[in-house]
Parts: structure tokens; sequence; C-alpha cells
């Protein structure tokens, strides 16, 4: 992710998850990601083998199915684990899976945040909401703040650059007027 995304858990919920979880679940640890309110788990598990000259479609239909199959066959212990972690960490827990270039991310918390927008600011989401990016001004929102998200490092080496640029332009303009 992520960043604003999720971060990295620290280092005592990463250790107790790579403790915790039993042992052959996952061909890798965990990436244990966290913020104020949820810890997520994600792991990558096997791909299943494919019959030579299987197409795209089969090869994709069957990481679904090895996903389903996990996501089943782990459920009982998943919740159990998670609950641990929700008690001692006092943070709900999420679970996923990667299997080759499919993630699927099980239970994610949702959670509402307040701001306040200007006039302006609601006209940007209200465009959106119109334009069927969202069902609501919320939704809407939520679409601008992933669109951010995946294009962080983008924008900002973008933002960087005409920062750098407005510098340039002060530095030529004319010096500080004296009286």
């Amino acid at each position: 992710m992520a960043g604003g995304a999720l971060v990295a858990a620290d280092a005592e919920v990463a250790g107790w998850f790579a403790g915790r979880l039993p042992d052959g679940w996952f061909t890798r640890p965990p990436e244990v990601s966290a913020d104020r309110e949820e810890i997520l788990v994600v792991g990558r598990i096997p791909e299943p083998s494919s019959p030579r000259g299987a197409t795209a479609a089969a090869r994709a239909a069957a990481r679904e199915a090895r996903i389903e199959r996990f996501r089943e066959e782990t459920r009982d212990r998943r919740i159990g684990i998670a609950l641990e972690a929700e008690h001692l960490f006092r943070r709900k827990v999420s679970w996923g899976v990667e299997c080759g270039d499919v993630r699927v991310l099980f239970t994610t918390l949702s959670v509402p945040v307040m701001t306040r927008l200007r006039i302006a600011e609601r006209a940007v989401l209200d465009v959106l909401e119109d334009a069927g990016v969202g069902r609501s001004r919320s939704e809407a929102l939520a679409w601008c703040v992933r669109m951010v998200g995946e294009n962080l490092e983008d924008w900002l080496r973008d933002l960087r650059t005409a920062f750098e640029r407005v510098e340039r332009v002060r530095a030529r303009g004319p010096k500080e007027v004296r009286r």
C-alpha cells in the first residue's frame, strides 16, 4: 500500500503474527500493516499447478479457487488468532492473501472519517458523484483518497518539480524593493 496509506506494523505486532501464524500457511512471511484502527495481515499462498497449455482464464480461475479454499479452510483458525490479537493490540484484524498476481482482502474495515469541506470542495465531489465515480459524496471522497494513494509517488515527484520551477521563477524575478 499502504501510506495516508497503511504503514508497516511496528515490530511487536509483526513479530507476534510471525510467531502465532501456523507454519505452512504462507510461502513467505506475511505482510503486516496497521493504522490506529486495524491490522491487516496478507500472506502469499502457493499457486496451483496448471495443466500444460492452460489459458489465462483457466489459470485465473485456479488462483481464485485456491484463494477461496484457503479462506474456507483457515476461517476458524484465523478468527481465533484475530480475537487474540484484537484483545492484545486493541485493533481489529483483517486478512487477505496473494496468489500469483491476484490479491484478495477478505474482511477489512471501512471507518468513517469526518471532514469539513467548503462549497468548492463539495462541488468537486458532486461532479464526481454525477459522473458515477461514487454513489455519494462519501464514495467520491474515498475514490479521491484511493487515487492519491495509488499515485502518491508520481504526484509528489511532480509537486517537487513544480516547486523547483516556482523557486527558479522567483529567483529570476525582481528583487525586494527598498523604500
